[in-house]
């Protein structure tokens, strides 16, 4: 025939599959329905021929590593077309020497027992034995967050570390991280194949059945790294939702985050193109009726339109609570930051308030308005605001701006930073970045740092000279003093302002 023959062979001995390719290679079908164990392998082994005298290819040991099969086996031919030599490999439980897989000398067509059983069986509980060291809470997933950028791996560094907090705020346990600069991103699979079987090799070792890139994936590449990988896959855009998903508890909260969510989704809802769609009607469109593809995005369209008109009515809502305030004259201040900064627990020794402060990100997400009689008798209302994040997803941009117009009628921005994060520096960015976008730049912004209790005082000291900000720990109340007066030296001079306008 000239062809290259191959037959997967299950653990029972018996054939699966049966692959007739051609003369440089076969291709082996979908394995979906052989699903990977608790031990990680395929539970099938791969044995065909070569045609030419040459070992395992490179294409011989991807398929090795994405499909996790047992083992693979080629076998090559003489002249006379009888079997020559058997060349065998198997993946490893770790990396020896830079190497994901272990490649046997070449076996003679009578030295075959090499007992495969017991090697497979060894192979998966040296496996199981690596997944049991490593300590992971119960009922979390195991993940490994990727990096593919071409920023400066300082850069690269600071944004996994947040990511990693992204996912153990989610219950997700990161096992390792992977960070790749690159010159070019690969429009298929954002990094090179190379690294993307690595990378299965890591997730086979380190038991992770997840993972979660920092950056924004397209629908074609989360197809396409799935399928090659057969993990989830998942982005920083997609984990963020998820947490607001878990956090939100208002009916407002609620119609924000699935706004955002169905908006992310909508694009992501891909079938079998254009040629399948029902939706042009005519000739060849009318028929049974629609596609269950085109049927999703039409009920995904039409919540997102009832989301909207709810928004609306919760804009109005708030339009008249803020007129309500102005009529008052009562000065508003906003405590804006980087999430997990400490804003709530800053609003609850301020006001005596007892809204949720914990040490997670995105802890609050709807806004919580207090009042606050200031020492020289004057009235405020302070609100605390959802947290900031580098990368903040557009879709919540977009669903959340009922909630971020309330820092349009802000007098004055309490701008809370955690100095006691290493990352602080680009927090500030973030969030003076972020106001830019609001176009909220007008609005006088105080600094506060944070924390300060956890660093010595020369520190704290230096950073407040550095940073132009008032050195707070916002548990304790008698460091909140200086703000204080701060806050009255702002709402004094606005009280001046309105007088001079109201007599011009």
């Amino acid at each position: 025939m000239r062809r290259q023959i191959g037959v997967l062979i299950d653990r029972r001995g018996w054939t699966a599959y049966v692959v007739v390719g051609n003369y440089q290679q076969i291709v082996i079908p979908s394995l979906g329905k052989h699903r990977t164990g608790e031990q990680r392998l395929k539970g099938l082994r791969c044995v065909h021929t070569h045609l030419q005298h040459e070992a395992l290819t490179h294409d011989d040991l991807m398929d090795l590593t994405f499909l996790h099969l047992d083992l693979m086996a080629a076998i090559t031919m003489k002249e006379n077309g009888d079997p020559d030599k058997v060349h065998v490999a198997h993946l490893l439980p770790e990396d020896t020497d830079g190497a994901n897989w272990e490649i046997l000398p070449p076996l003679g067509s009578w030295e075959l027992d090499i007992d495969c059983q017991g090697l497979i069986r060894s192979l998966e509980s040296e496996f199981a034995r690596k997944l049991r060291v490593q300590k992971v809470r119960k009922h979390w997933d195991r993940a490994i967050t990727v990096s593919v950028s071409t920023a400066p791996k300082q850069e690269a560094k600071d944004s996994t570390a947040e990511l990693r907090e992204l996912a153990e705020t989610c219950r997700i346990a990161v096992v390792e991280t992977v960070i790749q600069r690159i010159r070019r991103v690969n429009p298929r699979f954002l990094m090179g194949k190379g690294k993307l079987s690595e990378l299965v090799i890591l997730a086979l070792q380190k038991g992770a059945d997840l993972l979660i890139f920092d950056q924004e994936l397209n629908p074609s590449q989360v197809r396409s790294i799935t399928d090659c990988t057969e993990l989830r896959v998942i982005d920083r855009t997609q984990l963020i939702l998820d947490i607001f998903a878990q956090r939100a508890q208002s009916r407002e909260g609620k119609i924000q985050v699935e706004l955002a969510q169905l908006q992310y989704l909508l694009p992501r809802l891909v079938g079998k193109g254009t040629a399948m769609s029902r939706l042009a009607g005519g000739i060849g469109g009318r028929g049974p009726g629609e596609t269950k593809l085109e049927n999703d995005r039409r009920r995904v369209r039409k919540r997102i339109s009832q989301l909207e008109k709810l928004l609306v009515s919760v804009q109005k809502q708030r339009a008249q609570r803020r007129s309500k305030r102005i009529k008052k004259e009562l000065p508003v201040i906003s405590i804006i930051g980087y999430t997990n900064a400490g804003k709530s627990t800053l609003l609850n020794t301020l006001t005596g308030s007892s809204v949720l402060a914990e040490s997670s990100l995105f802890a609050t997400l709807d806004p919580t308005s207090r009042r606050k009689r200031l020492p020289k008798d004057v009235e405020v209302i302070v609100t605390d605001t959802v947290g900031f994040i580098r990368k903040l997803p557009r879709e919540l941009m977009s669903a959340f701006r009922a909630t971020l117009e309330e820092l349009e009628d802000a007098d004055l921005l309490i701008h809370v930073i955690d100095i006691n994060n290493p990352r602080f520096p680009r927090q500030i960015e973030s969030v003076e970045q972020i106001l830019e976008e609001l176009h909220l730049e007008h609005i006088p912004v105080l600094r506060v740092l944070n924390k300060q209790d956890l660093l010595d005082s020369v520190t704290a000291k230096n950073l407040a000279q550095k940073w132009g900000g008032l050195p707070i720990s916002a548990n304790d109340k008698d460091s909140l003093d200086p703000l204080l007066d701060s806050i009255e030296v702002y709402v004094s001079s606005i009280e001046r302002c309105s007088k001079l306008f109201c007599r011009q």
